[in-house]
């Protein structure tokens, strides 16, 4: 091609991004190097690239808070990830980040997140022996399981923030760390609307002192957390230092409207009340599969030349979707009628 689009886009990152943003110029690269793309950065290779793998689409039917919920307009494990990615974008863009990274590690954040929400995720921390985390499991989904044990190959950046962003360790690059923020600004405000829409929460509910400082809305609440992180990350900016940061009270009512959320959501609400059973089923799996590895589809299976049972019986698992998985149950233990 005599005319070279990532040349342009190069000199477009120059020109526009912070200078506290990462450049595509600048990745360190993948595990296996590829020739580059004439019409993509790396960074929107790696978009590209999650967007079209099978453990993206098995997102759309993932519990993201209440399980196999029977309305339509209760969010999934994707619509989860798309609002996420929505979050990132808005505020890389306001901080002239790179938009492109944080856009690839929003859509790949939750790609190894168990069937059941985080309840599937505690019970296979509970069973496999080298523990489970749905970051780390993201992580081993994008460098081992995709692509038939081949892995998607993405960029040094785009796996760092995958992995960082939950648990105590920063990421390396502020895209990175942006994506912390991006998925608890997009969780607890979505799962604040799927609880009125359930009948567990009443915007009045909502304690005075949260709602004060952060809003009374859906809406408002995101644009009051957008807005102050913007703000005080720009005064950062300002002043030499290349640090995410919210308005003190802002971030103090953030923190007190999960923990409210925590108490009377996540935790003993009705929404939590299959969550037992849920566990059980994917206990029962577990085990099964543990003692006939034999027996796992071949796409798991063919992984047990190179990884311990365990760690293999625990991909196939959480790879699983919440309907599979109780599809699977019922094909194991509950009796056929005679005659089918």
């Amino acid at each position: 091609m005599s005319f070279s689009y990532i040349e342009m886009q190069n000199r477009r990152e120059a020109e526009f991004l912070s200078e506290f943003a990462f450049r595509s110029c600048d990745t360190q690269g993948r595990l296996f190097p590829i020739d580059k793309c004439d019409l993509r950065t790396d960074f929107q290779r790696d978009r590209d690239r999650i967007i079209h793998a099978k453990s993206f689409r098995r997102l759309m039917h993932k519990t993201q808070c209440f399980l196999s919920p029977e309305g339509d307009h209760y969010r999934t494990r994707l619509t989860h990830t798309l609002e996420v990615s929505q979050i990132g974008r808005s505020i890389a863009r306001l901080l002239r980040l790179n938009e492109d990274l944080v856009e690839a590690a929003c859509l790949g954040h939750d790609l190894g997140h168990t069937p059941f929400g985080h309840a599937g995720e505690r019970v296979l921390n509970s069973l496999c022996p080298t523990g489970f985390a749905h970051n780390e499991q993201s992580v081993r989904t994008v460098t081992v399981l995709e692509r038939d044990g081949k892995g998607l190959n993405l960029t040094v950046e785009v796996i760092d923030a995958i992995l960082c962003h939950t648990g105590p360790v920063a990421a390396k690059t502020l895209e990175g760390r942006l994506i912390k923020y991006a998925d608890r600004i997009a969780y607890i405000n979505h799962d604040i609307d799927d609880a009125i829409r359930a009948g567990i929460l009443t915007d009045a509910m909502i304690p005075e002192k949260f709602s004060r400082i952060l809003g009374c809305n859906h809406s408002t609440r995101i644009d009051t957390m957008v807005k102050s992180l913007v703000s005080g990350t720009l005064e950062n900016f300002k002043n030499g230092k290349a640090e995410l940061a919210m308005a003190p009270e802002v971030e103090e009512a953030t923190a007190g409207l999960r923990e409210f959320m925590f108490e009377n959501v996540y935790i003993n609400s009705k929404a939590k009340k299959e969550e037992g059973k849920a566990c059980e089923v994917l206990a029962a799996i577990y085990n099964y599969y543990l003692k006939r590895p034999e027996l796992m589809p071949d796409d798991n299976k063919k992984f047990l030349a190179d990884y311990p049972v365990e760690r293999v019986v625990a991909d196939h698992v959480a790879g699983m979707t919440d309907r599979y998985a109780l599809e699977t149950y019922k094909e194991i233990f509950l009796p056929k009628m005679w005659g089918r």
